[in-house]
Parts: structure tokens; C-alpha cells; sequence
């Protein structure tokens, strides 16, 4: 469980947070406050010649000391542009401060300037900064010199350390939470994508079972209409064996239907009506399809030869009926009055086959109508590394034949 942050804690870090987005936003702003800000308090120590309580010369003249105080200070306005200029010009009068003996206490906002360095400079810029702002310290200890040279250069020099140590563990942080953020926003593309990518294969499984499901159904159901239309003269009781069939073949259309949108109505706030349910179609339900298509018309013989070397899954089974349902479709649609097909079932020890000829004579489909089942086809055996076969017979009439290899042996447990 985790623990709640105190409530002041929760305010310093909005506060935080919003200070910085403003920074960001409008950098100059907070540029001219701070500089603003040194540059009065320079000013004032200059106008209060408090700068002589600490002066090793108070003969200094007055002019030097506000050039001094100013080059000291406004500097600051572009230690964030232009860092080593503004350490340039600022060390230049520092060394000059240093030589006179003014000791102005300005001189100590070069540490800013070696902050910002530290911050968003290379090593080398950052050491080089350092070693600038060390020469006022060696020149000021060389012309005025008091006490032993350690107790005036080291308490310098740690203090130095201590800014550039300081400006590397912001930078730091800064960098990890921007990796942070970058690796948030890289989780987010990629589990959007992977969100985009599952919605299209299951748009395209969708598209597939539409198009069996309507497909087949519509064109049996077209067939059983014709059949009945010629036969209602002549003959009313096959025409009425026609209308039962399409009522048959519609109640079965609709019960598929009806289970397949039920899928899409799996995440709704409310409990979808119980659907009817049936099992999914298998190789064993072959007969029924062959069936259901002679009734429609079309003189279909089925065979099966071998036994499958290993049992395919439920799902490889659903693919190949779904095969020899599109290509029977075909058929029915394209293959003319006199057409007959062949359903051919071969199980050997590398794999299944499923082969289905007609003896149409009305070609393949017309250019514009023809994409969506053979390449529903294609895709539902290259989901289990199988290989489609599709194109006309050399003496009339359309093949189709799909193999599917046998899958893999489950591995035998370690002992």
C-alpha cells in the first residue's frame, strides 16, 4: 500500500512543478528577477559603502566600484544563452576587483554562472568555467595576502565544488525523469499501436467470418430460390422442399450471425441476451455443408482419404471448412447450371490437404469482385504455415486446394 505524502510536501512539489513550467514557458521572465534582483543588491552595496567592511583597500575609487559592482551582476541576464561570455566578462572583473583590494561580495555570483555550466554544459565547459573562476581567488590571495594561502583558496574551492556537484545532481535527476517520460511516452505509442494492430485482426477475423457466414448462405439461399421459382408450376412439392430449405439455411445464417456479434457486445455495461449457442463448424461437419449445397443445386461428392497423423486443432479444422465453404460459394456463384464440384479430404504423415474442383464453365470472377475470398482464404491457412493453391483447370472448371502441415508433437516433460 502506498504511503499518502504529507500535505506540505504535495504543496511544495505543485509548487515546484509550476514554477518550473513557467521557467520553461517564459524563460526571460525569471532571467530579469533574479538578475533584477543582484543587481539592486549590488547596487545597494556600493551606494552603503558596505563593500568597505570587507575591503582589503578602501582608496578604491568610486566609479570602478559601480563598474565593477554592474559587471558583476548583469551578466546574470544571459547565463543561461550565452554561459561562457557572461563568466568571461564577470572573471575579467573579478580579477580587476581581486587586484584593487574592493572585495566586492558580487564577485560570488560567478557561482550562478557555474551552476548553469554544471547544469547543461559538457565536462569540459564545466571544468573550464572552474579553472576561470578560480583566477580572481589566486590573484586576490597573491596581492593581498593574509593569513596562510589553504585558509584563503580552500573554502573557495569547496564552495566551487559544492555549486558544480550541486548543477550535476539536478542535471541528473532531470535526465532520469525525462527518461522517465520519454520511456512513458514510448509505452503509451506502443501499447496504442498494439491496441490499433489488435482491433485490425480482429476486424479482419471479423471480415472473414462475415463474409463465410453471408456469403455462402446468401448464395444457397439464392440457388433454393431460382430452383424453387422454375419448380413452382411444375413441380409445387419440390418448390416447397425449396422454401424449406431457405428457411432452414436462413435460421442457421442468423444463429452464426448472432454468435459472432455477440463478441462485439462483450464489453457492454450490460449482460448480452443468451445467444444460440452451437459448436463451431469442424471437418466432421463437412457432410452437413456438402448437404445444405446439393440442395441449393450443385452435385458435390466428398471424399476422405488417410488418417491425420496428429489430431489438427479446433481451430485448423474451422479454417479448412471455412475453405471448402468459400470455394463451394464460388462455385454456386460463378460455376453455371451445369457445374459439379469435388471435395477431397487427404490426410498424410506431413500434413492435410483439402482440395475442391468444379466443372464450371463461367471463368474466375469479374476484376473488382474477386479479392476478399481468396484472400480470406490465404490468410486463414498462412495463420498455421500452411500454403493456398487457387487458379483454373487446363481442360475447364477451378481447383482450390489448401495444405495445412501437421503440428508440431508436444514436448515430453524434463525428468
Amino acid at each position: 500500500m502506498t504511503t499518502p505524502q504529507p500535505r506540505t510536501s504535495r504543496f511544495l512539489h505543485r509548487t515546484t512543478q509550476r514554477v518550473r513550467a513557467h521557467d520553461r514557458r517564459h524563460p526571460l521572465v525569471w532571467d530579469l528577477l533574479l538578475t533584477g534582483f543582484c543587481v539592486a543588491a549590488a547596487l545597494i552595496d556600493y551606494a552603503g559603502d558596505g563593500w568597505k567592511n570587507i575591503a582589503h583597500n578602501t582608496d578604491v575609487p568610486g566609479p570602478l566600484v559601480l563598474l565593477l559592482s554592474l559587471a558583476l551582476s548583469v551578466p546574470l541576464l544571459w547565463r543561461r544563452t550565452h554561459p561562457m561570455t557572461a563568466l568571461t566578462v564577470m572573471v575579467t572583473a573579478g580579477i580587476v576587483n581581486s587586484a584593487t583590494g574592493a572585495v566586492l561580495q558580487a564577485a560570488l555570483l560567478q557561482l550562478f554562472v557555474v551552476f548553469n555550466l554544471a547544469l547543461r554544459a559538457r565536462a569540459r565547459t564545466l571544468l573550464l568555467g572552474c579553472a576561470l573562476t578560480m583566477i580572481p581567488i589566486v590573484v586576490g590571495v597573491l596581492r593581498f595576502p593574509k593569513g596562510s594561502w589553504d585558509m584563503q583558496v580552500v573554502p573557495q574551492l569547496w564552495s566551487l565544488a559544492l555549486v558544480a556537484a550541486l548543477g550535476i545532481a539536478v542535471r541528473s535527476r532531470q535526465d532520469y525523469t525525462a527518461s522517465l517520460v520519454e520511456r512513458a511516452r514510448r509505452l503509451e505509442t506502443e501499447r496504442d499501436q498494439q491496441a490499433r494492430l489488435a482491433a485490425a485482426a480482429e476486424r479482419a477475423r471479423i471480415a472473414r467470418e462475415m463474409h463465410d457466414i453471408i456469403g455462402h448462405n446468401l448464395s444457397v439461399i439464392t440457388g433454393l430460390a431460382d430452383g424453387g421459382s422454375y419448380a413452382a408450376a411444375r413441380n409445387p412439392e419440390r418448390a416447397g422442399q425449396a422454401l424449406t430449405a431457405i428457411a432452414t439455411t436462413s435460421r442457421q445464417a442468423l444463429t452464426d450471425l448472432r454468435r459472432l456479434l455477440d463478441v462485439l457486445n462483450a464489453d457492454d455495461e450490460l449482460p448480452p441476451a443468451a445467444p444460440e449457442l452451437a459448436p463451431q463448424p469442424t471437418l466432421a461437419t463437412l457432410d452437413e455443408l456438402v448437404t445444405g449445397v446439393r440442395t441449393a443445386g450443385l452435385p458435390v461428392d466428398l471424399t476422405e482419404e488417410g488418417t491425420p497423423a496428429l489430431p489438427l486443432s479446433p481451430a485448423a479444422e474451422l479454417a479448412l471448412y471455412r475453405i471448402a465453404q468459400e470455394a463451394l460459394t464460388n462455385t454456386l456463384k460463378h460455376g453455371g447450371p451445369q457445374a459439379a464440384a469435388t471435395v477431397t479430404l487427404t490426410h498424410t504423415s506431413t500434413g492435410t490437404t483439402l482440395t475442391v474442383t468444379d466443372t464450371g464453365k463461367g471463368g474466375p470472377p469479374a476484376p473488382g469482385h474477386s479479392g476478399r475470398g481468396l484472400t480470406g482464404m490465404r490468410e486463414r491457412t498462412a495463420l498455421y504455415d500452411g500454403t493456398l493453391d487457387a487458379g483454373p483447370l487446363p481442360g475447364g472448371g477451378w481447383r482450390v486446394q489448401a495444405r495445412l502441415p501437421v503440428p508440431p508433437a508436444p514436448k515430453e516433460p524434463a525428468t
